[in-house]
């Protein structure tokens, strides 16, 4: 699934969400500023690999982005433009991460294969496809290293990218201070879609043309992986944001997929014993939609880590 973009004229109608649900030391800061004027930098992991990432402001806990699939670090940066096509994004004050940089430190990062709001490419450097979750948070957690930033973080996980958030979590629950859902994955799906959906929708997946390195989420292993991965050891504050606009897989011939949907979001709620915002008057972009409400929720889980 594909949060920000799934109505861009690649990834961001209908059709695209089908298709998209689918010791090392840090560079100089490279000289790519966003339209909001502030720029990232590239972080070298192991092997030489550099990932692009960009952090703003001060305080602890850090909060750290994760963007669903073929979602770049600006997905967060950015806002849906009314006055635009349909899908188009702008940068805005307004976007998650600097909402967030006001009250505390977040970082947001480019995985490989993923493409900006402008659809160029990011530079962050290429890997092997499929990609699984337990990639996703071995390389979030190399990249945070790399980088010199410092846990525990709020970990905010948008469709595909809860999904790399959850299994970090479980993997590293001294490092998880807190956890933000916004719209996101889970492998309750692959108990609330019936088998025929959830077979034709990893299979729209495994079949889509593999593009130039370009991301393409594994989700039978990822759901394998979380499920043998252990339970968070405690509670840890958390919300999970559910779209309230439906949407659809559209894959088979079974039906909708906006109940199995709902279904797995309540779930996922009930597991992390988190506050369930059902209300956003929103599609499946929570964060580009409703920017306010995400970085609210943020807040929220912030507060609540703090307080202890």
């Amino acid at each position: 699934m594909d949060t920000a973009r799934r109505s861009r004229a690649r990834r961001r109608t209908a059709s695209a969400v089908v298709a998209a649900v689918a010791a090392v030391a840090c560079a100089a800061p490279a000289a790519t500023a966003d339209d909001t004027g502030d720029t990232g930098r590239t972080v070298t992991l192991a092997g030489g690999r550099g990932v692009h990432l960009e952090c703003r402001g001060a305080g602890s806990p850090t909060v750290v982005l994760v963007s669903g699939t073929g979602g770049a670090a600006d997905e967060w940066t950015h806002v849906a433009d009314p006055a635009a096509a349909a899908g188009a994004l702008k940068p805005s004050a307004s976007a998650v991460l600097p909402a967030v940089a006001a009250y505390t430190r977040v970082c947001a990062y480019d995985r490989p294969g993923t493409s900006r709001a402008d659809d160029t490419p990011t530079t962050s450097t290429p890997v092997r496809q499929p990609t699984s979750a337990r990639d996703g948070a071995d390389d979030l957690r190399a990249v945070l290293a790399a980088a010199g930033e410092q846990g525990p973080y709020v970990l905010v996980g948008a469709s595909w990218g809860a999904m790399i958030t959850g299994l970090y979590a479980r993997t590293h629950p001294a490092e998880a201070a807190g956890l933000v859902t916004v719209d996101g994955a889970s492998p309750h799906l692959r108990d609330t879609l019936t088998a025929e959906q959830w077979s034709d929708w990893t299979g729209s997946i495994a079949s889509r043309p593999k593009e130039k390195g370009q991301e393409l989420p594994d989700y039978p292993a990822s759901v394998a992986e979380l499920r043998a991965a252990p339970p968070l050891p405690r509670p840890v504050p958390a919300v999970v944001l559910t779209s309230d606009h439906p949407w659809d897989l559209k894959v088979g011939t079974t039906g909708s997929t906006w109940p199995a949907w709902l279904a797995a979001q309540r779930r996922l709620a009930d597991e992390l014993r988190a506050r369930h915002v059902t209300r956003t008057d929103s599609g499946h972009g929570i964060a580009v939609e409703q920017p306010g409400l995400v970085s609210d929720a943020i807040r929220e889980v912030v507060d609540r880590a703090r307080a202890g």
